[in-house]
């Protein structure tokens, strides 16, 4: 039950009806239970291996996912790239809801996370400086422009604790920096896959403005949104996995390399 991509579903995502041959599989880990089953298939000829972030039904809150159970399941069913759709909040007036962001950058504000596989016996200090697989981005990319998706090329997330939104004062300073976009799961999913060496980017689906702007926005509003998103990153999922190459040619297969102490 090997697979080659990853796919972890982000909120609205729980069930890739675009997966031909569905398999599900369990996966034992030495950090605990991943936040589902994992099911694996095939988009095209690439056999894929699709894990909901927050399970199945939302039921995971984004400061209770099993960060490393999932990204070490899908390690030991042999991914070697992900591609991770997640929901996220516009710092920026050009940013409008309904678009895709594809990050470059993020800044970490979370708090009580397990970040890291190199807990003690062995240290490793991974390399984060450029934190997306840059194949993967432009793959993503040039997805957005064929399909004619709203999209930008580059971006910082910030990445906070959650369950809570921020508050005005904290919207304002995000935005102050320079940041981009706001959510709630980036982090430790990217480290985590750096220090496994697996390639990762994020598909940042814009569904809201955060409240640096004052606009209220309404429950409807957002699972409007929302649900339009998610149709428009399955298009998108569906149309760049084949085209993603199969060799890989970027540092990520090699993070590890410099980084064990």
């Amino acid at each position: 039950m090997e697979a080659e991509i990853g796919i972890i579903g982000g909120s609205g995502i729980y069930s890739p009806d675009f997966i031909k041959d569905v398999k599900e599989v369990k996966v034992y880990t030495p950090f605990g239970e991943p936040s589902d089953f994992i099911l694996v298939g095939y988009v095209g000829d690439r056999k894929v291996a699709f894990i909901p972030r927050h399970g199945r039904g939302h039921r995971i809150p984004p400061h209770m996912i099993n960060y490393r159970a999932n990204i070490w399941a899908l390690k030991e069913l042999g991914v070697k790239r992900i591609l991770a759709p997640s929901a996220v909040g516009s710092l920026q007036e050009e940013i409008k809801p309904g678009d895709f962001v594809i990050p470059d950058q993020f800044i970490d504000m979370t708090k009580r996370r397990c970040y890291t596989f190199y807990d003690g016996g062995k240290v490793a200090h991974a390399s984060l400086a450029d934190p997306f697989c840059p194949e993967l981005r432009k793959v993503l990319i040039e997805g957005c422009k064929a399909l004619g998706l709203s999209h930008h090329e580059a971006g910082t997330y910030v990445c906070i604790e959650g369950p809570r939104f921020s508050t005005r004062a904290e919207s304002a300073l995000f935005r102050s920096w320079g940041a981009h976009i706001i959510g709630m799961t980036l982090v430790p999913e990217v480290n985590l896959a750096r220090e496994a060496e697996i390639c990762y980017v994020t598909i940042a689906m814009v569904t809201d403005y955060d409240v640096w702007a004052e606009r209220p926005v309404t429950a409807s509003e957002v699972a409007k949104t929302m649900a339009e998103n998610v149709e428009k990153v399955r298009k998108l999922l569906e149309f760049v996995i084949p085209r993603i190459p199969e060799e890989r040619k970027c540092p990520c297969k090699e993070a590890l390399k410099d980084a064990v102490i």
